[in-house]
């Protein structure tokens, strides 16, 4: 009898150990699974979605421009040695405007023809001196009034909040070239980069430097 309960106790043990051999292996394929997950949304968030960007492309961006970099010398009698001139001979507007923000003018202030224009990036970022830290960059981008622009995903302005720094950090990171601080200057000449030598960035060439 006792032989036989023995053996009894013994079989229970060995069916408990079975049952529970799956959850162990279970156990490790969910651990083993979570890894991956974490792998994988670290590496989309490492890319910027074309919304975040846009939310950064309508604060920046403006209805205005001025594009006469001669800032008002050049006198449009077709001079044959202008430097103002296009390749191809003729001018440049001196001016053009949108419905909606369309252009990040790489100057920081212009005047010409009797009209001058601060930028809205030089006057709204470089608040407290010549150069900002990413930190500084990114919060005084957020707190500048979004407005929905031309170009890009439609997002209007009830969604404008950023879902997080990683877009702003990115734009920082375009401009200042891995430096700790992006000053003013640097921020106009970048600007004049990324717009391929034109004197405003549109959605074109800015969802370009973020290879959107």
């Amino acid at each position: 009898m006792m032989r036989k309960l023995v053996l009894l106790m013994a079989a229970a043990l060995i069916g408990d150990g079975d049952a529970f051999t799956p959850i162990l292996k279970q156990g490790y394929g969910s651990r083993k699974m979570s890894s991956t997950l974490l792998a994988e949304t670290s590496q989309a968030a490492a890319a910027v979605s074309p919304k975040e960007a846009v939310k950064i492309f309508g604060r920046l961006a403006e209805k205005y421009i001025m594009l006469d970099s001669s800032a008002g010398m050049c006198c449009y009698s077709a001079c044959a040695d202008c430097e103002f001139r296009l390749p191809g001979g003729g001018y440049r507007m001196a001016d053009q405007s949108a419905a909606r923000p369309k252009w990040i003018p790489s100057y920081e202030t212009r005047q010409a023809n009797g009209k001058e224009h601060s930028t809205k990036w030089s006057t709204k970022i470089f608040t407290e001196g010549p150069a900002v830290s990413m930190e500084e960059f990114v919060e005084k981008i957020q707190q500048i009034e979004y407005v929905p622009p031309l170009g890009g995903p439609y997002v209007g302005a009830s969604s404008a909040a950023f879902d997080n720094d990683q877009a702003l950090q990115s734009f920082f990171e375009i401009l200042s070239n891995g430096k700790e601080k992006l000053t003013r200057h640097r921020m106009s000449q970048r600007l004049k980069e990324l717009a391929d030598g034109e004197e405003g960035l549109t959605w074109a060439a800015f969802s370009k430097a973020f290879d959107l």
